[in-house]
């Protein structure tokens, strides 16, 4: 009898113990490897995607079909359009319609005369706003006729998730229903570093040019810090809404590796934590530390016009 009771006894304490750690507040449930990237990388961004352009293999993902406002990510299309019209040697008299963004502006006047290259410049290096809506008068008559054509660009590069409804990324009152994917916006990079005066724009640090009449100078310095602090860094382009919260598309070389990353709503540290997934893209296939960009190398060439083409 006492035996019975002894195991009765232990039987109902194993049970008790066992609902009281289903209960419990720290357990947890590990993440099914569906939701990790292949990297293991875990940190607090609403959606990526990270390619190695090598091997076409893509390394790290998140949300990446998700629809999310794409910020000024979006001039990467405008500039790639501006770029592939063949007229970056024209020169684009300044709408005063242009003049009537905000925030981020080169600072442009109505009526000053800049040239299509320069505009180009000012959208990607700066992300200047009012260089991207005189891109979109210049091209497409308005804004609307611009928003056509990026429509119809991005379809053809197979972006079917997007939707776009001006040149710089605006995504609030008559300008919404602008929207993207980190693999639509992965597709349209991929697309546009095809062309290599593209890769020569967005590399630069920094940009000058004259106003073609009154000579006057603008300088404008890159909003990516990546270009500074991270000696692999090529470009490509930040992004900031309210909406769209931080956002970056980067492209990073280390000796023969070439990686492409997508990063939305990436918080306030987008910057450190591009870094950190690049370096862990790198080290899955290489150890040894290699500046891409060494002194003298072609990226940092001046960029030059020369019958209507950069040199």
């Amino acid at each position: 009898m006492r035996q019975s009771l002894t195991v009765f006894i232990i039987s109902l304490f194993l049970l008790v113990t066992g609902l009281l750690s289903a209960a419990s507040p720290f357990s947890y449930a590990k993440p099914s490897p569906a939701e990790r990237d292949s990297l293991n990388f875990e940190q607090e961004i609403n959606s990526y995607i990270l390619k190695d352009m090598n091997t076409s293999k893509v390394l790290m993902s998140k949300n990446s079909k998700k629809r999310i406002q794409p910020a000024s990510l979006t001039k990467i299309l405008t500039a790639i359009i501006a770029i592939e019209s063949g007229k970056l040697g024209s020169v684009v008299i300044i709408p005063e319609e242009a003049t009537n963004v905000e925030p981020t502006k080169a600072g442009f006047d109505p009526g000053e005369k800049i040239r299509l290259v320069d505009l180009v410049k000012a959208s990607m290096v700066r992300s200047s706003n009012d260089a991207a809506f005189a891109i979109a008068y210049y091209l497409g008559g308005s804004v609307e006729g611009f928003a056509g054509i990026m429509n119809r660009k991005a379809k053809e590069i197979g972006m079917k998730h997007s939707h776009f409804t001006n040149p710089a990324g605006y995504d609030r009152d008559v300008y919404a229903g602008h929207y993207s994917t980190a693999g639509d916006l992965l597709l349209l990079t991929e697309y546009a570093i095809g062309n290599e005066i593209f890769n020569r724009v967005v590399a630069l640090d920094s940009v000058s040019f004259f106003e073609q009449e009154t000579k006057k100078k603008y300088f404008l310095k890159s909003s990516n810090k990546l270009l500074e602090n991270y000696p692999y860094a090529v470009g490509i382009k930040t992004g900031y809404t309210l909406r769209a919260g931080r956002c970056l598309i980067a492209r990073a070389k280390r000796d023969k590796k070439d990686m492409v990353l997508v990063m939305l709503k990436a918080g306030k540290k987008r910057w450190e934590l591009a870094e950190r997934m690049f370096e862990q893209a790198f080290a899955e296939s290489q150890k040894k530390k290699v500046s891409y960009r060494p002194d003298g190398s072609e990226d940092v060439r001046p960029l030059i016009l020369k019958g209507g083409a950069l040199q």
